[in-house]
């Protein structure tokens, strides 16, 4: 039997085809006629070239790393090839391969991640501040995608409560918001589309501290390429992937449930909570999944609630009907 790279494998063989075409119709309808409009007068790829000797640089950096006991054990870890040429990055293109061959004229130095909100104060931290604030963990997690993929990934950062001291939100914060960054003059579809950016998440304050919820720099231990949400991004293990935030600017502590970019698009399709949950598919079922990097006739498997992270999570959710608060 022939085993072909998962580069060489269809999408509609991976992602069934139904769902793949329905999410990326959603967007197209307006992203088709969209124009790159500081970077087109310049030309994408000088523009790219530009920017690109800041981000290289960093580019295959060494992490040092500490081992974590809230790491996934036992499972085949997909390649980094897979890992970074695989992605969902929607300010880099629709289709799997875009932010790979897009994402680098992200400029990930300098860097600042600013706080606000119901914080004691505001706060600016660099970039390099976030690296040595805590020592940095390898953590392997499952990564589960709404389209019905999922990877095990080797992620590097510390538990998103660490930082989230460090802000010192107030009592009357109740939900935290995460914006990405953004500007029309780098990202791939930058003219009018059906997103409104700079994309937005966000968690209840207690899904936040949860000490499963990873500040993530790095995979594999470097640093994170650019596809992949450089130079920080979070990472909430038992959620779909697209609460997982990319390359982060701003957190925002905030009293009320705060927009959330996929929620706002299609509020019946993608809830605020997207727990990973096999009886909960207002939009197509999500009881199995493709694990990608594995040869095709192992790839398919049963969804597991909370994806496999429930004694560390369902408590969240007491008394919540997981089905109504998908």
């Amino acid at each position: 039997m022939l085993i072909r790279k998962p580069s060489e494998i269809p999408s509609s063989l991976i992602t069934p085809k139904d769902r793949y075409l329905n999410r990326r119709r959603f967007l197209r309808g307006a992203l088709s006629g969209a124009a790159v409009a500081g970077a087109a007068a310049l030309g994408v790829d000088r523009f790219a070239d530009l920017i690109a000797p800041r981000t290289r640089a960093f580019a295959g950096t060494k992490l040092e790393t500490v081992k974590s006991p809230l790491t996934t054990t036992g499972e085949q870890l997909t390649s980094l090839q897979n890992i970074t040429t695989y992605n969902n990055f929607y300010e880099f293109g629709v289709e799997k391969g875009d932010p790979s061959k897009n994402a680098g004229g992200l400029p990930t130095r300098p860097w600042t991640v600013k706080v606000e909100g119901k914080v004691k104060a505001p706060k600016t931290f660099d970039i390099d501040q976030l690296l040595k604030l805590r020592p940095l963990e390898d953590r392997v997690y499952r990564f589960r995608c709404v389209e019905g993929w999922s990877m095990v990934i080797p992620w590097v950062g510390y538990s998103l409560s660490e930082f989230i001291k460090e802000c010192e939100p107030l009592s009357s914060a109740k939900y935290v918001q995460f914006l990405s960054y953004y500007d029309k003059h780098v990202e791939k579809w930058s003219g009018e589309t059906p997103i409104f950016w700079p994309y937005s998440e966000g968690l209840r304050m207690d899904e936040a501290m949860n000490p499963l919820t990873l500040l993530t720099f790095g995979l594999y231990g470097e640093v994170l390429p650019n596809q992949s949400g450089a130079p920080v991004r979070i990472i909430v293990p038992w959620k779909y992937g697209f609460k997982s935030a990319k390359s982060i600017v701003t957190v925002r502590f905030v009293d009320k449930e705060p927009r959330t970019t996929w929620n706002e698009m299609a509020p019946s399709y993608y809830g605020f909570y997207s727990n990973i949950n096999p009886d909960a598919a207002p939009w197509h079922s999500q009881k199995y999944e493709r694990r990608l990097g594995l040869p095709l006739y192992e790839q398919n498997r049963a969804t597991l609630k909370f994806n496999g992270y429930g004694d560390q999570v369902a408590s969240l959710y007491n008394g919540l009907n997981l089905i109504t608060n998908y």
